[in-house]
């Protein structure tokens, strides 16, 4: 979603054309990325995105440049079954055939405002890239027409449905939510951070948090619009406060929902909450992750950062967060 973000950007801007854009829209067998990854070539050689781990990049660069010089749009195929593939100068070792359109554009197109209103208003858009139809002028991305469905289209066409990004709403301005904050814009999320105390939720504290706001607890829970793309976690360190924030958290849409603290506070605070006539369901108490965070090991604010983002992450994703080397199924589905 990052990687998205900084190519619609970069494609708002009037001087990155003319612009080749590269998008990855067929994967056969394995591949370092997946279907919908994108790699933008501007008018000043500068590239925004990736479509691999760095082994394809340098030939599709040349190519983007024969697209802006032609104006004509290019299918690479990079077909790394054979053992050999070392010999032709690829040398993927991913044993896959990966197809990846390349696209001439001129202008700015029509659909980089709708999906960056899309992103901003928080629903999903879907783009259509065409790569195999006979007429090589209709190659490209455009907006799906609404009628569409993608499970009855049929081949040569991608159908790359574009959620908005991951809401994080981190309830504690402690120091310890600094690290969470940092490793969270590094994956493109968008962060608030919500604290009753004026002195700890502060823009100096918070430098790159989207959002960053002083607020009583009922204040913050009353405004607040979830979805299910919105996570929470909760680390005030305070019980009073921790006690209204996961009563009024529980039951809204969130894709994740932590809370900092010992599995005995956080079992606690559930008979507490049901003792004010509150039931708490056996799905809501499933889908709290508490104590919040992966196993790793760590109890640095740093290491226990990472372990919340993992988590999430899996949850996201729909993981459970084992090793890859356990998983006896393809990475990328």
């Amino acid at each position: 979603m990052k990687e998205l973000s900084l190519v619609i950007d970069r494609l708002r801007d009037p001087t990155v054309y003319p612009a080749a854009l590269a998008t990855l829209v067929q994967v056969e067998g394995s591949s370092y990325r997946r279907a919908g990854a994108r790699l933008l070539l501007g008018a000043d050689g500068l590239r925004s995105g990736s479509i691999s781990g760095g082994c394809l990049e340098e030939d599709l660069l040349e190519r983007a440049k024969q697209v802006i010089a032609t104006d004509q749009p290019q299918l690479a195929i990079y077909d790394t079954t054979s053992e050999n593939d070392l010999v032709w100068g690829v040398g993927l070792g991913c044993h896959g055939i990966v197809r990846v359109l390349i696209e001439p554009l001129g202008r700015r197109p029509d659909w980089v405002e709708v999906v960056r209103e899309g992103q901003r208003l928080r629903r999903d858009s879907v783009l259509e890239v065409s790569f195999e139809d006979e007429r090589r002028a209709d190659w490209g991305t455009r907006l799906a027409p609404l009628e569409s469905d993608p499970k009855t289209q049929s081949s040569g066409f991608l159908f790359d449905s574009i959620p908005p990004p991951v809401l994080l709403l981190i309830f504690g301005a402690g120091d310890d939510a600094q690290p969470l904050v940092r490793l969270s814009k590094e994956l493109g999320w968008i962060v608030h951070v919500i604290d009753p105390r004026k002195t700890f939720a502060t823009s100096e504290r918070f430098p790159e948090a989207d959002q960053v706001t002083a607020t009583p607890i009922a204040s913050a829970l009353a405004s607040l619009t979830t979805d299910a793309r919105t996570a929470a976690v909760i680390m005030t360190h305070h019980y009073v406060h921790d006690l209204p924030l996961l009563s009024g958290l529980l039951g809204r849409p969130l894709v994740y929902l932590g809370l900092l603290g010992p599995r005995k506070r956080a079992e606690r605070l559930l008979a507490d909450i049901e003792k004010t006539g509150r039931r708490v369901s056996a799905e809501e108490h499933a889908r709290l992750h508490a104590p919040v965070g992966l196993d790793l090991g760590g109890d640095t604010p740093e290491s226990v950062a990472l372990a919340i983002v993992a988590e999430l992450q899996a949850a996201l994703a729909g993981r459970d967060a084992r090793p890859l080397r356990e998983r006896q199924r393809p990475i990328h589905q």
